[in-house]
């Protein structure tokens, strides 16, 4: 009888259990279909990781027009990997923001590969073109350079870039900086020989990577002990582009993705009668300035194009004309001349190299009543003058008016200033980054959070904490209590030197009445 009590208790508690498995709210940590690409939450997350041996994830934001570039690549490479210990999976980082930051994703699309179980340590895996691309990348990974050993009579002809490394020994260190670009690489062909006659044919020697297309010789580069995977691929991502590129949707993220972080941008009317002029002479100066800036032309007669001219404050009926921009700090720098020539064009990327050139100030009109409301709107013209002021502490948002991040910041930004409004020694402003040149170095991407403390030294302080009102009102504490202690130090040394400029005056003052 107590056995059969306890069968019978056991018996309810599996269906309570079994019911509350079914409840709405434990919905979203059920694992999700093993066919296909998962699609993941962070309620699942851990259990799916630990499943499977190699899973490989899609960051994506839907969007995205490049996110839907690479998840169709996904949606391949799954279909080929199928019944493979490696699982593809996407996670939608708008929905799953906290997810995401636990990963550390900064950005998307971003591809990473969790290995074993372990979510802290993924493989970054370049942003494919292709399903094919995803594939290479997982061979490479684990094969070797002998992988690489091929035949080169179809590679040479090809229509697409072919890197062949031409080795005398493929157990020498070299092959290995050169297995290590074509894994970071995978859209492109990468054969190794050891065919004498293929190098003669070159008139080069061993140790040497070839670029060829069409079985033309575009670049030859010869490895060096010193030779680093970073500079290897530096130098075939920019060879296997023109050395002028078009800017559209397809070539977009090539530009944008490039090592070579200088651009020169040619704005002009493909239509216009002095195109063809101009754009020989944009071509025959970016020759010389290979592997230092990447030169790039904008048809501003194009309608897509649009968010490009905004951003760089360009106006079709200004153009032809010359924009260099660093994508670190994204200052910009113009071309101060009405002549588009080789030689013009030279000298300015000369001077921008050497650290001569200029930088273009772009302001819009000062806004009427802007300093009226909590948040001051701060534009190109007033932002030193208001930042830099000795006796205020500036806070300042630096945004992008079209980015979802920036905006995301506003209300953020609006209770911030109504919390200090009563505080007269502190300012809450900001500023539209895209309309405005700000001439100064940021960190990383906007939104971009600066405080400027009072000093009379024209400081920046840079908040990367979480962006929450009571840790930006401690970092506003906190800096602000270092800048008094630093304001000290900085009075006493001006009454110093004010002391010495005036004993300097009246030590000359006196030897000229002693002189009369």
């Amino acid at each position: 009888m107590r056995r059969a009590l306890l069968l019978g208790a056991t018996a309810l508690c599996l269906v309570v259990f079994a019911a509350a498995d079914t409840q709405p709210g434990r919905q979203e940590d059920k694992s999700p279909p093993e066919d296909g690409v998962l699609q993941l939450r962070k309620g699942h997350f851990n259990r799916v990781l630990r499943r499977h041996k190699q899973l490989l994830v899609h960051f994506y934001a839907p969007l995205s027009g490049q996110g839907h570039q690479v998840l169709a690549a996904i949606e391949g490479a799954a279909a080929e990997l199928q019944g493979s210990e490696v699982k593809l999976a996407v996670i939608d980082v708008t929905k799953e923001k906290d997810l995401a930051k636990e990963l550390n994703v900064t950005g998307q699309p971003e591809i990473k590969l969790f290995l074993s179980g372990d979510k802290h340590n993924p493989v970054e895996c370049p942003i494919p073109q292709s399903s094919a691309s995803i594939l290479t990348w997982l061979r490479r990974r684990v094969g070797s350079a002998t992988n690489l050993i091929a035949a080169l009579s179809q590679s040479e002809a090809s229509e697409e870039l072919t890197v062949v490394g031409f080795f005398k020994e493929l157990n020498h260190e070299l092959v290995q900086v050169f297995y290590a670009a074509a894994i970071d690489l995978p859209d492109v062909r990468f054969p190794v020989t050891q065919d004498h006659r293929v190098i003669s044919k070159y008139g080069l020697t061993h140790d040497v990577v070839l670029l060829l297309k069409k079985s033309k010789l575009i670049q030859a580069y010869k490895m060096m002990p010193q030779t680093s995977k970073e500079e290897l691929i530096i130098f075939i991502t920019v060879y296997q582009m023109d050395p002028v590129t078009e800017y559209t949707g397809k070539t977009a993220t090539q530009i944008l993705t490039s090592p070579v972080l200088n651009h020169a941008l040619l704005f002009v009317s493909e239509s216009s009668a002095d195109f063809e002029e101009i754009y020989s002479a944009f071509n025959s100066a970016a020759d010389a300035f290979r592997l230092k800036i990447l030169f790039v032309w904008v048809n501003v007669d194009e309608p897509r194009n649009g968010r490009l001219m905004e951003y760089f404050r360009v106006r079709a009926f200004e153009a032809p004309l010359v924009r260099l921009v660093n994508l670190t700090d994204h200052v910009t720098y113009h071309l101060p001349s009405d002549t588009l020539d080789v030689q013009t064009i030279k000298k300015f990327c000369q001077s921008y190299m050497e650290g001569k050139a200029k930088p273009k100030m772009q302001s819009e009109p000062i806004p009427e009543g802007w300093d009226k409301e909590p948040v001051k709107e701060l534009v190109g013209t007033t932002l030193k003058k208001v930042a830099f002021n000795p006796d205020k502490t500036v806070f300042v948002l630096f945004y992008l008016p079209y980015s979802q991040r920036s905006r995301a910041l506003f209300p953020l930004w609006e209770e911030l200033a109504e919390a200090l409004k009563e505080r007269e020694d502190v300012v809450v402003a900001r500023i539209d980054a895209s309309a405005n040149d700000i001439n100064m170095s940021m960190q990383g991407s906007h939104p971009s959070l600066c405080l400027f403390p009072a000093l009379h030294a024209e400081r920046v302080v840079f908040y990367s904490g979480k962006r929450k009102l009571k840790d930006l009102m401690k970092f506003v504490d906190t800096e602000m209590e270092k800048a008094k202690k630093d304001r000290v130090k900085e009075d006493e040394d001006r009454r110093e030197y004010i002391e010495a400029i005036k004993a300097e005056e009246a030590k000359k003052a006196s030897e000229t009445k002693d002189e009369l």
